[in-house]
């Protein structure tokens, strides 16, 4: 997982095969709050396997597919290439 910032916007790469994506948003969140992942809510109550089935059974990489969603206080936009963007709301 590779990171950057722009200002207030922390972008990082996502690993596309790893088995539970949506467990390494939740670890950038963790790390971004200074928290450990499991001190924060599961991230299957906000987006519900949606992560999950982009990266285990992707459209074509034609379709450029981006979902987002918001997760303890950050906006997140997930791209199907594994882009992601984390945008602090409260």
């Amino acid at each position: 997982m590779t990171q950057a910032h722009d200002d207030e916007i922390v972008h990082r790469e996502l690993n596309t095969d790893r088995a539970e994506p949506a467990v390494a948003i939740a670890e950038v969140v963790a790390e971004l709050e200074g928290k450990q992942p499991d001190e924060l809510t599961p991230t299957y109550n906000c987006i519900d396997g949606v992560i999950s089935k982009l990266y285990s059974n992707p459209p074509s990489p034609a379709a450029q597919i981006t979902v987002e969603f918001t997760y303890s206080g950050y906006r997140i936009t997930v791209e199907q290439s594994g882009a992601a963007e984390f945008v602090q709301v409260t």
